[in-house]
């Protein structure tokens, strides 16, 4: 048996008042694989302890199964909870561990014949008779989800239970921990920060923030549809690409985005995303290009819809299957709070120029593609970024910090969010045609 769990409105008020969690909604249907995701602090765990009935909820209605539970006891909601930190009796064999739920709830009955079969199904019957001091941690992992399977509960909720692994254990169990729940069928919610672990665990992933409910989506769609800024600069690997940027569209010659020291002209006519763009002509705004959305080419090769920049080579990450560029194209970075910390006011000291400097600037293109051409690039004021832009290249590629690289990029996986990080482009798929 599964069930379906309902938060409704609900929020957790500490003393002082602060707000762990605000007013959060959501509906998880019976069977499915749910997993809160979010950086350290924003309520995530706290919300998963108010399911269980660790945690008391001040606000809004907690339902399971549409009968309301904000004041049934943890042990009246047969839920089963995986801690991060394992949570094993070190005095108690593996055996033991699995079994003590059992014996808590059947005094009378050996639970013998239910741990050996959860022993099987996790691949630990050579360790039953070990304690905890005598496993690595993710025989402990195994043990402690077998002591949550072993209940046969209506729902599993686990709270960061692989972050204390390394990564190749975590890779291996994140894969045995989604065939298992998707086996089983039991509803699951699942506590991480790590948006890797999100993105292939979860039918649904939820975004929190501030302990605010950012977005709830399948994973492809948080991925390419994000929300807000904040979405997009904590889901996907290297984080999204983020830099101030202009709109700029002069009557009857057409529309440009100006990054600074160079432009990315829109094709024309218009494409229905980039329409939306009209009405922000002259504020200033935050570009979003992920990694795979630039590639190294000339322009001779750019394929409809790509326009041209031009970048400096400032570091090379060998990652064996690939290449991460990053370089620097003269504009600045977007900061998005609570991810990083923002920079420190640079030094004001004019560093000395060197004569006839000169790098590859991209032009604006009035058709949708540019050209690159020779510009002279004044020293700045400051000293640039170490990169502004990271690009996922093949593994063959050969550059050293100071080439200077032609790249082409993709608008169609153009990102633009306002000053206040609501996506704007793409545009809603609601949003009427404006004509334009």
């Amino acid at each position: 048996m599964t069930r379906a769990i309902s938060l409704q409105d609900v929020s957790k008020v500490y003393p002082r008042g602060t707000r762990a969690v605000d007013r959060f909604s959501l509906d998880v249907p019976p069977g499915e694989f749910v997993v809160l995701l979010g950086p350290s602090g924003c309520g995530k765990s706290t919300v998963l302890r108010m399911i269980a009935g660790l945690e008391r909820i001040d606000e809004g209605a907690l339902l399971l199964d549409g009968e309301p539970a904000n004041e049934l006891p943890p042990a009246a909601r047969r839920m089963a909870m995986v801690f991060q930190n394992f949570a094993l009796y070190p005095n108690m064999t593996s055996r033991d561990n699995i079994g003590f739920p059992l014996r808590i709830e059947h005094p009378g009955q050996s639970p013998a014949p239910r741990v050996e079969q959860t022993a099987r199904t996790l691949g630990i019957e050579d360790v039953l008779d070990r304690f905890p001091a005598q496993l690595s941690g993710g025989e402990r992992q195994r043990v402690a989800m077998g002591r949550a399977i072993v209940r046969q509960p209506t729902a599993f909720l686990m709270d960061e239970p692989l972050s204390n692994l390394d990564a190749k254990l975590r890779n291996r169990l994140r894969a045995e921990i989604a065939a298992l729940t998707r086996e089983m069928g039991v509803t699951t919610v699942y506590v991480t920060h790590d948006q890797a672990e999100a993105m292939s665990l979860g039918d649904r992933v939820v975004v929190m923030r501030d302990g605010v409910l950012q977005q709830v989506d399948a994973p492809r769609q948080v991925y390419h549809r994000p929300a807000n800024v904040f979405v997009a600069a904590f889901v996907g690997t290297p984080r999204i690409n983020l830099l101030r940027a202009t709109v700029h569209a002069p009557l009857g010659q057409g529309m440009w985005i100006d990054l600074g020291r160079q432009q990315l002209g829109l094709p024309q006519p218009l494409s229905r995303d980039h329409q939306m763009l009209r009405i922000q002509v002259g504020r200033r705004l935050i570009v979003g290009l992920r990694s795979e959305a630039v590639r190294v080419g000339s322009v001779e090769r750019a394929r409809p819809g790509e326009v041209a920049l031009g970048g400096i080579v400032e570091h090379l990450e060998f990652q064996g299957h690939e290449c991460l560029l990053h370089l620097r194209i003269g504009a600045e970075q977007a900061v998005v709070p609570e991810l990083e910390e923002a920079r420190p006011e640079a030094s004001r000291t004019r560093s000395r120029s060197r004569p006839g400097r000169k790098a590859r600037w991209a032009a604006l293109g009035r058709g949708g593609t540019a050209a690159v051409q020779e510009a002279p690039v004044p020293e700045p004021a400051q000293p640039p970024a170490a990169g502004d832009l990271v690009v996922r290249t093949g593994p063959e590629i050969r550059a050293r910090p100071g080439d200077q690289v032609p790249l082409l990029v993709d608008l169609a996986q153009l990102y633009v969010f306002d000053d206040q990080g609501r996506r704007i482009c793409p545009a809603p798929l609601s949003v009427p045609d404006l004509g334009l």
